[in-house]
This record gives structure tokens, sequence and C-alpha cells, in this order.
């Protein structure tokens, strides 16, 4: 399996960092390779035209760009984070839902 790159974006880039490092243990668990980081929103742009993630997931306090990355990102996957899991810092779920939108894309 080809190595997987996710990005998460929030407002600050802070409250997404404990998510990634939940999502990089869920990984090695799984003996996935994936590279995940976290990037305010402010950044996004730069970050998505330099690391060419395979998927661009949101945290749900920006859950308003939606629309706006689905065009910055249009060969690649955006979603929104779900709520529960974000709230509850769920990295395993968060892991597995992005991985299932880069296989069905």
């Amino acid at each position: 399996m080809a190595k997987k790159t996710i990005m998460l974006v929030c407002s600050a880039g802070m409250s997404t960092s404990l998510l990634v490092s939940k999502m990089q243990k869920a990984a090695e668990a799984d003996g996935v390779d994936a590279d995940i980081f976290a990037t305010a929103s402010t950044d996004a742009d730069n970050k998505l035209a330099e690391k060419h993630p395979d998927i661009l997931m949101l945290g749900p306090q920006v859950r308003f760009m939606l629309d706006s990355f689905k065009q910055k990102a249009a060969n690649i996957p955006v979603e929104v984070i779900n709520m529960q899991d974000y709230g509850m810092m769920n990295g395993e779920k968060v892991l597995k839902e992005a991985l299932r939108a880069i296989d069905a894309k």
C-alpha cells in the first residue's frame, strides 16, 4: 500500500495536532504508512500545494470552508471530520474515515 498523506485543517492548527498524534498511533498500530499533519486554515493553500495530500479533512469549526476547499482541491476528497470523533479525539475512527474516502475516489 502506498503512503497516504492526510491533511487536517482547523482554525489555528492547535486542537488538531492532538488528533494528528492519535491518528499516527492508530496508523502505526494498523500498519498503515501515513504522513498525517495539521495546518491552520490560513496556511492551508500553501500546504496543499507543497504536500499534495491524498485527502483534506476539515475540523468541525471550519466546516463553512468545505465548498471553497472542494474547489481548490478538486482532485482529492475533502471531508469534514465527524464532530463527535473530533470532540473525543478518536484518532482511529478519523483515520479509518480518511482511508475509506481515499480508497473510494
